[in-house]
């Protein structure tokens, strides 16, 4: 497709009115050092949910509408002006954030994003994708794999043969099992309530996987890691007592990092058995773009495979559809993808 002026469908949020919808929004044109890619695919995120009902609002929108969906892959359509390194038809994903002066905006949130026929992204943040991976599997790397990866590698500096637990097995945190079992952390420890996550979980690697009413669960942690406790804790559910539970099964020196966004305060129930500890708290969010370039080479290396990680696709026009599937966790979905 040429520049034209021709609509495409889209996937807007209105944050005045509080409404979201599917409609014909004018195709973009890249400007200079930009590229318009066309989506094959675009992933359905918890984020994308919490803008829709209120609980999220975009801190850097110009204006009150946005085309949500920050993981998307497509095919390469329309360079701008300046743009070289890549052409027509190139495979890639779409990173899922650019820099404005020293502020990183987020695709999707504070600028449009891909759930729609058409995005435009700077060039720099495209990450070209071989033909053997899939478009549904390369558009959740950005988030659903990457902030996981981020998360234990990164801010969390999991080392192989730590003990690990990950509370909340969804979206982000079947792929924090399966990336903690790739770097050889042992025991890994699943937390959920739903039994059919915990399931999940020991298919992703999970050595153990516990329901957090489990009125055993401290003592099984104990006996999982030798009496110790845990040397690192992913809180991927953003849940006050999540964080109290993931705290108190923590060894020595232990870690918590925060990758769930409760909205609310963050409390220490006891400061003094906190400090004797020598516990840490470390907050987590999105992942660098680093990340999602070693998730590429990892899976075309076949070191990680993401086959199992679409729950299922729907198209453009039934985004409505799979936000809702997703709120109310039909089927225990890891994540859903929208084909325009």
């Amino acid at each position: 497709m040429s520049r034209t002026s021709r609509t495409m469908l889209a996937g807007r949020m209105n944050f005045t009115t509080r409404t979201f919808a599917v409609q014909e929004v004018p195709v973009p044109d890249p400007g200079p050092g930009e590229v318009r890619v066309r989506v094959r695919a675009a992933g359905v995120c918890l984020s994308d949910v919490h803008l829709i009902d209120g609980r999220l609002r975009p801190m850097l929108l110009q204006g009150d509408e946005v085309t949500l969906g920050h993981e998307v892959a497509g095919e390469v359509d329309l360079l701008g002006d300046g743009v070289t390194g890549t052409a027509p038809g190139a495979r890639v994903i779409v990173g899922a954030g650019k820099r404005v002066g020293d502020v990183v905006w987020t695709m999707g949130v504070d600028y449009d994003g891909g759930w729609a026929e058409y995005v435009v992204a700077p060039a720099e943040v495209l990450v070209p994708i071989p033909d053997t991976l899939p478009f549904e599997q390369a558009a959740i790397i950005p988030d659903a794999v990457s902030t996981p990866w981020g998360a234990v590698e990164w801010t969390g500096r999991v080392k192989a043969g730590e003990a690990v637990g990950v509370w909340g097995v969804g979206g982000l945190g079947a792929h924090g099992v399966q990336l903690l079992r790739f770097m050889g952390a042992a025991p890994i420890v699943a937390v959920d309530p739903v039994e059919a996550a915990r399931e999940r979980a020991l298919e992703f690697g999970a050595d153990l996987a516990l329901d957090p009413q489990d009125p055993d669960l401290a003592a099984r942690i104990a006996a999982a890691t030798g009496g110790a406790g845990l040397d690192v804790a992913l809180d991927f559910a953003g849940v006050a007592p999540v964080r109290s539970q993931a705290l108190e099964a923590l060894g020595a020196g232990g870690r918590l990092v925060l990758v769930g966004i409760s909205g609310g305060p963050l409390t220490v129930e006891s400061d003094g058995l906190f400090q004797y500890g020598r516990k840490q708290i470390l907050g987590h969010y999105g992942s660098e773009p680093r990340h999602v370039v070693d998730l590429v080479r990892l899976n075309a290396l076949g070191r990680l495979d993401f086959s199992r990680s679409v729950s299922g696709a729907l198209p453009l026009e039934d985004a409505a559809k799979a936000v809702e599937r997703l709120e109310s966790k039909q089927g225990n979905p890891i994540r859903l993808v929208l084909i325009p």
